[in-house]
């Protein structure tokens, strides 16, 4: 019950003193020091998907975009030419990866910097379970689902300390509603929930009557008086993470670079598409300049659940204002200022569903139903492309080439643990000190399958 996959016991916490550690992690330690000291290896000095995280680590930072609603796969990432597909499409091949340009040109100019993973697959076709699958990297019917946190707050967790600059959180979610939190974890790798509109980051100031002056002064009074409440530690950690939740409140306050951030003007919301999609790219690219301690970013978008009229709609290659045009301007956007300013090279772009829709002709409605195969898109942290990973066949139906090292579909726990890699966190990361007392992976076993990163996305 207590013990892990290698046999250790898991109520020893993080920090237990060594020698009350279980025997086998001393013998670990022994084995690394007499390697140390006659130049033989036992051991290796890091465990191979540590190893593996290493080698991936191509990135800084991580924009995960959530396409809610399950976009259709054969009409985008896995492009299906048949009866059913607009002329307006335009299918066009870069590096023999089929593409519709009609549909999407901005992102066709920056092809060579995008990955496309073909052989996934959703483990269920339900839009909120999925959705929650797809942030926190695990089933949400599962036992350890209710501590679970969001991958934006584990990137928080790993990474926030070697940010020379912590002035805004490490996981900001824009336009993300009821995302997933921290689960078990600190307070402060929540995500930081914001929707943008350009015109600063809201909330921050305090009535003008007040001013600067004003509140320092009401703050200065608030930190006395809790000062003794503070330090006795009767209020336990919630004390502890209320004095947190000031302090970092307080930064973000009468600060120009934090402002500047979330600020843009009509020029910039034009080039983007003028939608909150657009408004949310903007404000990430404007994180990324400023360096100011955000790692991860989520931007959510929906509108993709398209059951009927699909390629009059959301799809309708031939309207600039269509769900699908107005994505390709905001994305195509994102990737060109990212490549022209250097820093798409260290940032992870992954845009991705919570499953696919039906192949083939339409339905009976002009739309596409709910169906588990998926494709998922990533660009930037030197990938090479264009490049597609996997393939499927004719219609989008079935997996004819898994295309990586696993020779089986890419789960959601895959492109989790591929993000981690990306940015070298050793996806098989254990913690111990879950309130479960388990022991905490970041990517728990499911039905037998041991999910690892797709580096194949860099070869």
């Amino acid at each position: 019950m207590n013990k892990d996959r290698f046999g250790n016991d898991m109520r020893q916490a993080a920090g237990t003193h060594f020698w009350k550690r279980p025997a086998l992690d001393r013998r670990v330690f022994f084995r690394h020091m007499g390697a140390a000291v006659t130049g033989s290896y036992f051991l290796p000095a890091l465990s191979p998907a540590a190893k593996a995280a290493e080698t991936a680590a191509k990135a800084k930072n991580v924009i995960f975009i959530l396409m809610a609603g399950g976009p259709s796969h054969v009409d985008t990432f896995d492009l299906k030419e048949g009866s059913w597909t607009p002329s307006a499409f335009e299918p066009t091949g870069y590096n023999g990866v089929r593409w519709p340009r009609g549909l999407m040109p901005k992102i066709a100019e920056n092809m060579d910097s995008v990955a496309l993973l073909r052989s996934a697959k959703a483990w269920a076709v339900v839009h909120g379970i999925c959705q929650t699958w797809v942030q926190i990297g695990r089933n949400p019917l599962a036992g350890t689902s209710r501590i679970a946190p969001h991958i934006g707050s584990v990137v928080s967790r790993e990474l926030r300390s070697s940010s020379t600059d912590t002035t805004l959180p490490a996981f900001l979610a824009l336009n993300a509603g009821d995302a997933p939190g921290q689960g078990y974890f600190e307070a402060e790798h929540a995500p930081f929930k914001v929707a943008p509109g350009g015109a600063g980051l809201g909330n921050t100031a305090p009535p003008p009557y007040l001013g600067q002056a004003g509140f320092d002064r009401r703050y200065n009074m608030l930190l006395e008086l809790d000062a003794e409440t503070r330090t006795s530690g009767d209020l336990g950690p919630a004390g502890d993470e209320m004095a947190q939740f000031n302090l970092s409140a307080r930064t973000l306050m009468f600060n120009s670079r934090v402002d500047q951030a979330f600020t843009f003007g009509t020029e910039e919301r034009a080039r983007y598409g003028n939608t909150t999609l657009g408004n949310a790219c903007i404000t990430a690219r404007n994180l990324l300049r400023a360096n100011m301690g955000t790692r991860f970013i989520q931007i959510t978008t929906g509108g993709w659940d398209n059951h009927s009229g699909i390629y009059t709609g959301m799809l309708n290659a031939t309207n600039a204002a269509s769900g699908g045009r107005r994505f390709d301007e905001a994305i195509g956007t994102l990737i060109s200022d990212l490549k022209a300013d250097g820093s798409l090279n260290e940032t992870l772009i992954v845009a991705m569903g919570e499953f696919g829709r039906t192949v083939g002709v339409l339905n009976s409605q002009s739309g596409r139903d709910h169906f588990s195969g998926m494709s998922v898109f990533l660009a930037g942290a030197g990938i090479k492309g264009a490049k597609a990973i996997g393939a499927t066949d004719g219609e989008g139906r079935a997996i004819t080439e898994t295309g990586w090292s696993a020779n089986r579909p890419i789960y959601p726990e895959d492109v989790e643990a591929t993000i981690y890699a990306a940015l070298g966190i050793d996806w098989t990361k254990a913690y111990h000190d879950d309130p479960l007392g388990r022991g905490f992976y970041l990517l728990p076993n499911n039905q037998g399958l041991e999910f690892k990163p797709v580096l194949e996305v860099w070869a």
